[in-house]
């Protein structure tokens, strides 16, 4: 898996709650991602298999808008991802004088 900065933040805001099932909408408020570049993050993810994705059953005309699509980390998404936030880390911390490590941003 390619890890952007794009794909990092979807990562991190699936792990907030690895156990929810998260919409598209949500997850765009939660990345500040448009939704041009959330759904084929969360597309190149599914293909993965650290993602799945499930329509939400719902009659439209009864709850007065469209199904949703809920996306869930699978529970090999949630170690991959955890593994691939902590190497983004690991790649991007800074070296301080004092001996303590933080990230560059």
């Amino acid at each position: 898996m390619r890890m952007t900065v794009t794909t990092a933040q979807v990562l991190a805001a699936l792990l907030a709650d690895p156990a929810a099932d998260r919409y598209g909408l949500e997850l765009m408020q939660a990345t500040g991602l448009a939704s041009g570049t959330l759904y084929p993050i969360l597309h190149r993810l599914q293909e993965a298999g650290w993602v799945t994705a499930q329509w939400e059953d719902v009659d439209p005309a009864d709850a007065g808008r469209p199904a949703r699509r809920f996306y869930r980390l699978t529970p090999d998404g949630v170690e991959r991802a955890r593994d691939a936030l902590a190497e983004l880390h690991r790649r991007t911390a800074v070296p301080h004088p004092n001996g303590t490590v933080r990230p560059a941003w």
